[in-house]
This record gives structure tokens, sequence and C-alpha cells, in this order.
């Protein structure tokens, strides 16, 4: 899969400097997602390719970005205060460059965590809704849902998008935690999936189907939020 992106730049917070971002629009797009890296990778690893590829297919324009530490070539995360506030700009910079089309914001395990941090924290008014690929609910050795404390302070509607075999996200737990936040929220579970949506050929998955199945879901909640059906734009 492979997009036209736009590189581009803007000050993510003043101690840290600037950030890069890729964007890739839909040639007639529904909405522009602002899509955060997970704490191991950056804007260009595989999966953030590949899964922005498949939702600009569907009608979704895509801005990915990087936070300062990845930027810098670092592999240490930031302070959380740094990632959100790099959040709230890359939002920001969204809203600019989407035209005046509805902006999503979310991302990858990490990224999709600080987006509801900044979301939680009231900063985030121009985000009509939040995904979440893989949202990192404990640490692989710390079974639990602190992680998810904040989120009932949430106020846009979220779709977490969850693997079966996420070591970081136990799925009785994601589903509780989902549940627990009511209608606003919504879960779409991919089978045998782990955390980085990996599933196993020798168990009778295709790994091929599993970036299209959430593009797919992706694009259909986000035409379900915005009140759209395929073809038209908001």
């Amino acid at each position: 899969m492979t997009t036209t992106d736009e590189a581009l730049r803007f000050l993510a917070t003043e101690g840290s400097g600037e950030v890069s971002g890729l964007l890739a629009r839909a040639k007639q797009p529904l909405a522009l997602l602002v899509l955060a890296h997970g704490a191991g990778a950056d804007m260009r690893h595989e999966f953030m390719a590949d899964v922005s590829a498949a939702l600009v297919e569907r009608g979704l324009s895509v801005l990915r970005y990087q936070f300062p530490y990845t930027e810098q070539g670092k592999r240490r995360p930031d302070p959380q205060p740094r990632l959100v506030a790099t959040v709230r700009a890359a939002v920001a910079e969204g809203v600019r460059v989407a035209e005046g089309l509805p902006v999503l914001a979310g991302g990858k395990s990490l990224g999709g965590r600080m987006s509801s941090h900044a979301a939680a924290d009231g900063g985030l008014p121009q985000a009509r809704g939040l995904v979440f690929f893989g949202f990192p609910l404990h640490p692989a050795d710390d079974v639990g849902t602190k992680r998810a404390e904040h989120l009932p302070k949430v106020a846009q509607p979220m779709l977490f998008l969850q693997g079966t075999r996420d070591e970081l996200a136990e799925l009785s737990l994601i589903q509780q935690v989902v549940d627990g936040l009511g209608p606003r929220a919504r879960i779409h579970v991919v089978d045998d999936a782990n955390h980085s949506f990996a599933v196993r050929k020798t168990r009778g998955h295709d790994p091929a189907a599993v970036i299209p199945g959430l593009a797919d879901a992706t694009v259909v909640w986000a035409r379900e939020l915005l009140g759209t059906r395929p073809g038209e734009t908001t």
C-alpha cells in the first residue's frame, strides 16, 4: 500500500521545537485523522504507513507525525506532559490542513493513549472522535486497568481496535473498560492479533487481511459518527 505524502513541520512545544509530519489526502475525504505513533516506532513504521494508506484508500485523510523524541532520533519516550502537548499541537495542525473537514485524533498504542489524555484534559475540542489502534491498557507484566482511569473524562466518541492476543490489553479487561464508558465507546476485536496486530498463519489467519479490516472498521465508525454514507462528504 502506498500513498503520496506531503511533508510538513509544526511546533510541538516551545522547549522541544518543531517536529515532522506526513499528510496523505484522500480523493474525496470524509474527515482527517491525526495519527500518533507507538512508543517503539515512529511515523514511518510499516504499520503506520500501511494503515494510513488503507484509510486514505477508503476516504479518510491521515496526518501522521513525530513526537519530539523520535524527531531527535531517541528511543526513550518524552515525559507525558510533552507527549500530550505534542498531540494538541498536531491536532491544531490537522485543523489547519484539513480545509474545513471534520478532524479525528488517535494513534497506535502510546500515541492513542496520549491522545486520550489530551482529550480528557479538555485539550482537544476540535477532535470529533478518538481512534485507538491497540490501546495499551497495562504493562505486559502488570495486568490492570489503571491506565483507563482518565477515560471517563473523555467527552468524544471512542473506537478501540484490539487484538485477542494483545499482551498490553487483556481482552476481558479492555472489554470491561469499553462497556463502562457507555454508548460513546465501541470496540472492534481482531481475532488472534497481538499488540502489533500480527496474526498466526498456523492458526488459519491471513496477515494481509488485518490492515484492511482495521481500516474498514475505522471508516465505518467514522461515517456513522459524522452522519455520512459511502460516496458522500461532510
